[in-house]
């Protein structure tokens, strides 16, 4: 039903009559306040947990579920195999971005916050206790995929949650900076997930691949615990409080996104591949090869721990210099960058050792942040605050999909029929086209999001 005149003057009566508690929401000048630290805290932990997960996951589909759920298998199939629940995870995003989305621009952000983040503990938590195909068969890894869907679901409204609860409430020349605090949750949690299962690697693998795998699963029920704690203290966002208070017609988002901004849409998954190719590559695929030539398994877990901290630094960097100089020039630096170190860390990884792994993986992730820093904000401001939850989670979990959910299995597939050259050549082909679709996008950086 239409509201009257009367009806949106009384909304906008209430919006301007609020209480003291929900003015000091409002965006200042200033990311050093009570309120603002508690959103930014609660934006990375949450994302830290939700990734820790979902990371865990990807590094075990590369060293442990090949033996555990798919023993019947040969070690390639195997390998494949694993890799195909990995994937699983990866096409649930995009869904989940669409539903938790269209909850999250129609009731508001903090409420799908706290329900993804619990979603995503009890999914990896059961991970943790499910039987392996030797004890119950085929139903091991049916049980794995049903809770990788699960995961993915939540993973895909979990990022565009915690990247607009701080958005929208940070002054406009640092959203940037503010926005990247989702992101920065990815490599904080890649880096926990990656150091406590090599710990546990340290174990005889008869040890390791019987229980040891398990603990970093079980684990994730204290962290669940720990950021539900600070999530619940959130408030809402008052660019969205305001667009609710005043709003007359509204469509459904997803409805609204394709008939209006399909455009937007289409750039902001090409652009938001470019990082999530080097993710499935270096993050993925690289772990599970590095290991087939020869390299040390515990040995390239740690080195993956290491590169995590250098994606979470260049993230942060990134992020800044994108509050400075725009999305797109500091983007484009790292997909560049990004094209001519391609070979050379397929090369790397192909040589089988620790050393060349963790060289690879190292500046591969490092300019992975170069890109990842500035992407939230360049995402959200391409969609109005009707549909930005719904736009920027749909863009980036379907990049998700498409660059890193395929990455491993393609990846393994080109390089077992035709060799690196092959996987190398189309990679830079990927790339390139993403690049341009960077140049075609508009820059955010001084819009005003209220008028977007």
């Amino acid at each position: 039903m239409r509201s009257t005149p009367a009806d949106a003057g009384a909304s906008t009566a209430a919006a301007a009559a609020a209480t003291p508690a929900d003015a000091s929401t409002a965006p200042n000048d200033s990311l050093n306040t009570p309120q603002m630290r508690r959103i930014l805290t609660s934006s990375f932990l949450g994302s830290a947990i939700e990734f820790y997960d979902f990371m865990l996951y990807a590094t075990a589909s590369a060293v442990v579920f090949s033996k555990v759920f798919f023993a019947d298998l040969d070690p390639a199939m195997a390998t494949f195999a694993s890799f195909g629940t990995l994937a699983a995870g990866y096409v649930a995003r995009p869904l989940g971005g669409i539903v938790f989305g269209h909850f999250g621009d129609r009731l508001g952000r903090k409420g799908v916050l706290v329900t993804t983040m619990l979603m995503m503990g009890l999914a990896t938590t059961a991970i943790g206790l499910l039987p392996t195909y030797a004890q119950v068969g085929g139903i091991a890894p049916l049980l794995l995929v049903v809770l990788r869907l699960v995961q993915g679901f939540a993973v895909g409204g979990e990022w565009g949650g915690a990247m607009l609860i701080a958005l929208e409430h940070a002054p406009g020349g640092k959203r940037g900076f503010a926005a990247s605090f989702a992101n920065l949750g990815a490599p904080a949690g890649s880096l926990l997930s990656a150091s406590i299962l090599a710990l546990f690697s340290l174990l005889p693998d008869d040890a390791f691949f019987s229980w040891g795998w398990r603990v970093p699963f079980l684990l994730s029920i204290v962290l669940v615990l720990i950021g539900m704690f600070v999530r619940l203290k959130v408030v809402e966002s008052p660019l969205f409080q305001k667009f609710n208070a005043e709003a007359e017609d509204r469509r459904v988002p997803i409805v609204e996104v394709f008939t209006k901004s399909w455009r937007n849409l289409v750039l902001g998954i090409m652009v938001a591949m470019t990082q999530l190719t080097i993710s499935g590559i270096a993050s993925v695929w690289a772990v599970s090869y590095a290991v087939a030539q020869g390299a040390d398994k515990t040995g390239v877990l740690n080195s993956k721990a290491f590169a995590a901290i250098a994606l979470f630094l260049c993230t942060i960097i990134a992020a800044r210099l994108s509050d400075r100089f725009g999305r797109k020039p500091v983007i484009a630096f790292g997909i560049i960058a990004a094209i001519a170190f391609a070979y050379p860390l397929l090369l790397l990884v192909e040589s089988g050792t620790t050393v060349g792994f963790t060289v690879a993986v190292m500046v591969g992730q490092g300019i992975q942040g170069i890109i990842l820093g500035p992407l939230a904000a360049f995402l959200a401001e391409l969609f109005p605050t009707s549909v930005r939850f719904t736009g920027s989670s749909v863009a980036f979990q379907g990049a998700s999909a498409i660059g890193a959910g395929f990455t491993p299995i393609i990846a393994s597939a080109l390089v077992a029929s035709a060799g690196i050259g092959l996987l190398g050549g189309v990679w830079i082909g990927v790339l390139v086209l993403c690049l341009v679709a960077l140049f075609i996008a508009s820059e955010g950086r001084k819009k005003d999001l209220a008028s977007i």
